[in-house]
């Protein structure tokens, strides 16, 4: 690629693509939610206009449709975001006489609110102005706003975002409901081989007070993607002795193409073409169907380990 190309790349922040699954899956969540906060604000209240739905609803539906496992996207962060940002905006509309100062506190204090309160949710200082600059409608609705629109259009989306982000396996919402995460014995196994190559989540916490900006990953997200970022550098390509009777493996492909794999028995053989394994597709393409094959062959379809969160809450 061109170094000039990449430059204006990086300069104006432009990412690097999804699937088309998940542009897909993005595009139609979108519309979904969009539509049943029109439909069903409408059939119970009445409303219309701009009283019927916040437009702020609009960019929540882009983080939970389009980034449902960023932290901005949580249901907390996008309840309490919404919610105290209606308060905030409200109280300012009714105490400040003035719109442009009570338009720029309503957006100031719903930020500082919302990191009081640990929701940051980009699309609730919408909330707060449109409390403010809504109109007659809005206006008129007083502190009933903080109920409906906005407290009945946040509950419809996320509601929304937890039913339609289910039908896709390699996403759920929210995060926690993940069934699969990156495997903690494949970390703890590079912490005892490579301490020094393994970054501590507590250095990674320090860090993030350093930088003192809030981001869209947790010391836990930029954890797995440490480890994964030095097991790709370290070993290309997934190794037969990493396949493991019982342990979860994903092919990490996108969108349809996804799956994981358990491995259910084995039949170990010192010749690489007897050694087999036999496996259950435990989620995407293919899930609840066995197979088997040999243990190269695998090696070769896998790219990382994962583990059952499932497992993990019920040891807890």
């Amino acid at each position: 690629m061109n170094p000039l190309f990449t430059n204006i790349k990086a300069m104006l922040g432009i990412d690097n693509s999804v699937s088309t699954a998940e542009k897909l899956a993005s595009t139609f969540g979108g519309f979904v939610g969009i539509f049943l906060i029109s439909w069903v604000s409408y059939y119970f209240t009445g409303a219309n206009g701009t009283a019927l739905i916040v437009p702020s609803m609009g960019a929540s539906a882009v983080l939970v449709f389009a980034v449902p496992h960023g932290r901005l996207s949580q249901p907390w962060a996008l309840v309490a975001g919404h919610v105290s940002s209606a308060f905030v905006g409200v109280v300012c509309y009714l105490l400040i006489p003035n719109v442009f100062i009570a338009a720029g506190l309503a957006v100031g204090l719903a930020i500082g609110v919302m990191h009081v309160l640990r929701c940051i949710h980009p699309p609730g200082g919408a909330t707060a102005l449109v409390a403010v600059v809504g109109g007659t409608q809005i206006h008129a609705l007083g502190f009933e706003y903080i109920v409906v629109p906005v407290l009945i259009n946040t509950f419809i989306i996320l509601v929304t975002a937890i039913v339609f982000n289910s039908f896709f396996p390699w996403r759920r919402y929210p995060v926690n409901l993940m069934r699969f995460s990156d495997a903690p014995s494949a970390q703890e196994q590079k912490v005892s081989q490579h301490p020094s190559r393994f970054i501590d989540k507590k250095y990674i916490e320090r860090a993030l007070n350093d930088i003192d900006l809030v981001i869209d990953l947790n010391a836990d997200d930029l954890q797995n993607l440490f480890a994964l970022a030095v097991e790709h550098a370290e070993s290309p390509s997934f190794s037969t002795q990493q396949v493991l009777l019982g342990h979860y493996y994903t092919n990490n492909q996108h969108g349809a193409d996804w799956s994981v794999r358990q491995v259910i028995d084995e039949a170990i053989s010192d010749d690489p073409q007897k050694d087999m394994v036999i496996y259950r597709i435990v989620e995407g393409r293919g899930l609840r169907s066995a197979d088997s094959c040999t243990r190269t062959e695998f090696a070769a379809w896998a790219v990382r380990e994962l583990f059952s969160t499932q497992l993990q809450k019920k040891e807890l």
